[in-house]
């Protein structure tokens, strides 16, 4: 007999207190706060928030390609995030590897596809368009079309070589071609900021929008540069991406002064970033934004619904009667807490998210 888990006493990020039954992997009922009948209750006591499962859309979870790697559910569930996407590890070459890597994984996981055929087997995939091969790309496209939500290109210039701006021209035409979006990951120039953004359409994702870089999106002045305005004008999206390199604290601050918010709040987690630092896990990364004076609600919306909708997975952005159960448990507790961005720059903060648990695909695992 199956029995019904009910999660007794929990708070919504906006503050309503209720009870969520789950049974059958499936979110059954959700109740008023204390009413929910079950064989295993778990009392929170209103000490808890619970969310759709956090959902991060920048991580590596190939732990083949060294250092830029991890093992999934290091990444995922265990963290209290039940989705992830791994931001363009594999190419064509790899992609049926990472796919059958899933397979003993708790955590759901899509990918972004590198343009490279290599991937990241070394991390200078975009020097050589040889290995940018629209046959393969399209052909593991069609093969994986259930696994694969868009194309990754790292247009930076340890990443590009001497070819420039090339390979997202290269990149643009194989979206166009097959109705993929980019995530396009930023950095040092050139190519510079101007040409990349006039090649970015609608429902693509700028990655490391916040790094602290000198080719990055805001001027000397601090001021947004006009053609990234133009670009978020269309629809280009904004993604985190956290990383070893790639969040600034004063380019976040900069960009929260002139109203250039996230869409969605993502670690770019591998395991030296995961176990040193600066990223360790999503929480750190959604308490940083708590520290910028970011609102909760705006925080965990960022890695449940906006997620989620960029993905055209309503489901997995909300907590709905009859949809299977993927849900984050995790509290905000009034604690010091150092934080360290990629510059190595410290912030004191005096609160921290910490999670509590999860449930993943009808699973309830505490964190």
């Amino acid at each position: 007999m199956t029995i019904t888990i009910v999660l007794r006493n929990v708070k919504t990020v906006k503050g309503t207190a209720v009870d969520i039954l789950l049974k059958n992997k499936k979110i059954v009922d959700i109740v008023p706060s204390g009413t929910g009948i079950g064989e295993n209750i778990i009392d929170y006591q209103h000490k808890v928030f619970i969310s759709s499962g956090w959902i991060d859309m920048h991580v590596h979870a190939f732990p083949e390609f060294y250092p830029y790697g991890d093992v999934i559910d290091e990444v995922g569930y265990k963290t209290g995030v039940t989705t992830i996407i791994d931001a363009g590890s594999t190419g064509a070459d790899r992609l049926p590897d990472l796919v059958d890597s899933c397979i003993n994984a708790k955590t759901n996981v899509f990918a972004f596809l590198n343009i490279s055929q290599i991937g990241l087997q070394r991390i200078d995939e975009l020097a050589n368009l040889n290995w940018l091969n629209e046959e393969k790309l399209k052909k593991t496209i069609v093969e994986y079309k259930d696994f694969i939500i868009g194309l990754k290109a790292r247009i930076s210039n340890s990443v590009v070589g001497s070819n420039g701006i090339e390979p997202l021209k290269i990149a643009r035409r194989f979206s166009s071609d097959t109705g993929l979006p980019l995530m396009v990951h930023i950095g040092s120039g050139p190519p510079g900021m101007n040409e990349i953004l006039d090649l970015l359409e609608k429902k693509d994702i700028i990655t490391h929008y916040l790094n602290g870089k000198a080719n990055n999106l805001f001027d000397q002045a601090g001021q947004p540069l006009p053609k990234l305005l133009q670009a978020i004008e269309r629809g280009v999206h904004l993604d985190v991406g956290h990383g070893t390199a790639s969040f600034s604290f004063k380019t976040a601050e900069i960009a929260k002064q002139g109203n250039i918010p996230f869409d969605t709040i993502s670690t770019d987690i591998y395991r030296n970033n995961r176990l040193n630092g600066p990223v360790y896990n999503m929480a750190n990364v959604l308490t940083k934004f708590l520290y910028l004076g970011y609102s909760l609600t705006e925080v965990i919306d960022a890695v449940t619904i906006h997620a989620a909708e960029w993905l055209n997975k309503p489901e997995l952005g909300r907590i709905s009667v009859g949809d299977i159960a993927n849900l984050t448990i995790f509290s905000v507790e009034d604690e010091a807490i150092s934080l360290i961005d990629s510059e190595g720059a410290v912030r004191e903060a005096k609160q921290k998210i910490d999670v509590k648990g999860v449930v993943i695909n009808g699973e309830f695992i505490e964190c």
